[in-house]
């Protein structure tokens, strides 16, 4: 679960973490009145910035730099309601519904600094670098030298040694030194405590007065974490995520909009993975990550089909079925209750469908659907044949 960069912020004032004062605004006039009063506690500089998921805001005109209230309210008009498009956001952009109005701050360096999972160790890994701001996915591209990391012992967590090595190895100045150590160890304590999968600050910011402020925040939360956290499920903004992923996780589907169109059904999130590298080996393009999971009734089989069908999207869908506690008859049942709910006459849908089934009650399952009515669905022997397959139909379906 993602949140905005002003909830991070408090998430980290609350900790400790130095960070520019600042209020979202969800209306223009709110974002001149929050601006009056920063101008008047001497602010000479109040930052418009958007608040949408996504990196990149900045190169993207999502960041204004205002000097006066009638600045501030142009910035606000012209922001609000605007679609911003970044690299992160893809092509069809991200609508702007509310804004971060911050006082400016006296920069004299930016750096770059995160706490991240490392899946290959099962540790938590602080990168650092002299490179921060806007062009940071360039420099781990190019320059990766320039990002130094610290890996943390679970038992012992952060030590304050790595922390002080870390601000030295990145060119923290002198004078600047404790703060920045000090931050680090108060940003693993928020990583931590509110079970994060990244705390991202870029930029981190040492201003000319020598003090280390986080100028821009991210922190990502661990969905199986959340019941552990409702003031961040409170945070939560739909309007930000994807419907069908919204739809999918109450029906307890795990779903991802990978932006294709070739549709996966699949139960377990190890052969989901090899169904969408093989879809792309075929030259096909996934529509979605689905793991239906290993306790699927033909109800939740059904409504899997309408995420997948909804808004047009796929033009094809590949059941790939491995069933173990999961059984096949149930998934076969599960497509035929699909194309009655989805089809006017019962006995289609609206785009081809392969299925390969094995595992338990495999035979049955294939015998429903070779007694079944639905005339568009194809039974695979092998997971690589029903990939091949469901590619050939969908790019012929295109032509």
């Amino acid at each position: 679960m993602n949140v905005h960069e002003y909830q991070s912020k408090a998430i980290l004032k609350s900790f400790g973490v130095a960070v520019p004062n600042g209020s979202p605004a969800f209306s223009v006039d709110e974002a001149v009145e929050n601006a009056k009063k920063m101008f008047d506690a001497g602010s000479k500089v109040v930052v418009v910035k958007a608040q949408i998921h996504a990196g990149g805001r900045g190169k993207a005109g999502g960041v204004k730099l205002a000097k006066s209230l009638d600045e501030v309210k142009t910035y606000a008009a012209e922001l609000l309601g605007k679609i911003l498009v970044t690299h992160q956001t893809g092509a069809e952009g991200k609508k702007v519904n509310r804004l971060l109005i911050e006082e400016g701050s006296n920069i004299k360096k930016e750096y770059y600094l995160s706490f991240v999972i490392d899946r290959s160790t099962a540790r938590a890994v602080m990168m650092g670098s002299a490179e921060g701001g806007v062009e940071i996915e360039k420099v781990a591209a190019e320059t990766p030298e320039k990002i130094f990391k610290e890996v943390i012992d679970p038992a012992v967590g952060l030590m304050p040694f790595q922390a002080q090595r870390m601000a030295y190895a990145i060119g923290f100045p002198a004078a600047a030194i404790r703060k920045a150590s000090a931050l680090m160890m108060k940003l693993y304590a928020a990583f931590v405590a509110k079970d994060c999968s990244l705390a991202e600050i870029n930029p981190l910011v040492v201003t000319q007065e020598d003090d280390v402020i986080a100028l821009d925040a991210k922190l990502n939360f661990d969905d199986s974490a959340l019941f552990r956290h409702p003031e961040i499920e409170e945070l939560r903004d739909e309007t930000e995520e994807d419907p069908k992923e919204r739809r999918a996780a109450k029906a307890g589907l795990s779903y991802v909009n990978l932006g294709g169109n070739v549709a996966c059904m699949v139960n377990g999130a190890g052969l989901a993975m090899a169904t969408v590298d093989i879809i792309k080996f075929y030259g096909g393009e996934p529509a979605n990550f689905l793991d239906v999971g290993g306790d699927s009734t033909p109800e939740k089989i059904a409504e899997a089909f309408q995420i997948m069908l909804d808004g047009g999207q796929a033009k094809g869908i590949y059941v790939n079925i491995f069933g173990g506690i999961n059984k096949c008859d149930l998934v076969s049942e599960g497509i035929i209750e699909a194309a009655k709910i989805i089809s006017t006459d019962g006995k289609s849908l609206p785009v081809p469908v392969v299925v390969r089934l094995e595992g338990t009650n495999v035979e049955r399952g294939r015998q429903i659907l070779q007694d079944s009515p639905i005339a568009n669905v194809i039974m695979a022997k092998t997971m690589e044949s029903g990939a091949e397959e469901i590619v050939r139909l969908v790019k012929e379906g295109n032509q």
